[in-house]
């Protein structure tokens, strides 16, 4: 893969705790990749590509549950860092499949010289180089601006509002990141896909037969969603830094990243119980995230919704033959 195609791939991996959707229980969920979707269901997904001669590629495989490995992951707050761990490295693998098909409609032959999937080591690498890049991000910039603005300005140099703006700042970098990226063509044409996506699996969970038509009527905002999830993440988050009883920078930036698995784990908790109960004080916490998925998420195309459903059929024909049994949420 040469350098552009390196970044683009670099760039939608900032994007996946964004395009990724669902949970590992009996529903299905999705992530938008490049011209495709990946569905997944508990025991199995497949990703859909569109090649540029108009034909579906897949990639499908059975997904064993890594709840049904290590029973620590069913259990509260566990079951969220396992869920998320599972679904980055899924959303890579779905990901690079796409790239590299994309890759070959561009130059007319297979990425790498032939048809192969990433190595593990290299899987690794590049979730190991995205996770330092996100904390550098969304922990270390947003605490030094908060702290130096606290030297200049009494009124917020207390613990308390130094966190708060803080997670301001935080907020406002990830909301001003998601607008660059939605002026981007080739985002745009992920966030239709995502849209695709989401309606898909409205459909699904409304027990009306999963058509193009039928799929078309729904929104593309889900409580499901990535977006939410990580909307949720900020605003814990802004809450559990506030009460560390630590002053010092770099005390307080250790702090922020080994509290990191449990506010992760606390928002999947919320998100869950959200999504199951749609009004209340906890569905109000994940309100901001559909607000923000009008962005994320944009009306797909017909074409786009097939894609979505063909994703989804062959992930459950797989889910189906290894016995696995969907109900509807």
């Amino acid at each position: 893969m040469n350098l552009r195609g390196l970044v683009r791939l670099f760039t939608h991996i900032q994007m996946l705790p964004v395009l990724e959707n669902g949970e590992e229980t009996t529903l299905v969920g999705g992530q938008a990749v490049m011209e495709g979707v990946m569905m997944r269901t508990p025991h199995s997904y497949c990703v859909a590509v569109r090649g540029a001669d108009g034909q579906l590629v897949t990639q499908e495989s059975p997904l064993p549950k890594i709840s049904d490995r290590y029973p620590i992951f069913k259990l509260p707050v566990f079951r969220g860092l396992g869920t998320l761990g599972s679904a980055m490295w899924l959303g890579m693998r779905a990901l690079k499949f796409s790239a590299d098909r994309a890759m070959e409609a561009a130059t007319g032959k297979p990425a790498g010289g032939e048809k192969k999937e990433a190595g593990s080591g290299a899987m690794v690498l590049q979730i190991v180089f995205s996770l330092a890049f996100m904390i550098a991000l969304y922990k270390f910039v947003p605490l030094y601006l908060a702290t130096l603005i606290g030297k200049h300005f009494t009124a917020v140099n207390g613990r308390f509002a130094i966190n708060m703006m803080d997670g301001i700042i935080r907020i406002a970098i990830f909301l001003g990141f998601m607008f660059l990226l939605s002026r981007m063509k080739e985002m745009h044409r992920v966030f239709e896909y995502h849209g695709a996506e989401h309606k898909v699996v409205f459909n699904f969970e409304s027990g009306q037969p999963v058509t193009v038509e039928n799929a078309q009527r729904f929104v593309t905002w889900h409580p499901r969603c990535g977006t939410s999830f990580l909307v949720v993440v900020f605003l814990i988050a802004m809450i559990c830094y506030a009460f560390v009883p630590v002053d010092n920078f770099w005390a307080k930036f250790a702090a922020r990243i080994a509290l990191l698995p449990v506010i992760v784990g606390l928002s999947y908790e919320v998100i869950r119980f959200a999504a199951k109960r749609r009004g209340g004080l906890m569905a109000a916490l994940t309100k901001p995230g559909l607000w923000l998925q009008r962005v994320t998420t944009q009306p797909p195309s017909n074409a786009q919704t097939e894609v979505a459903i063909f994703a989804l059929e062959r992930a459950m024909e797989l889910e189906k033959a290894q016995g696995g049994v969907l109900v509807i949420a």
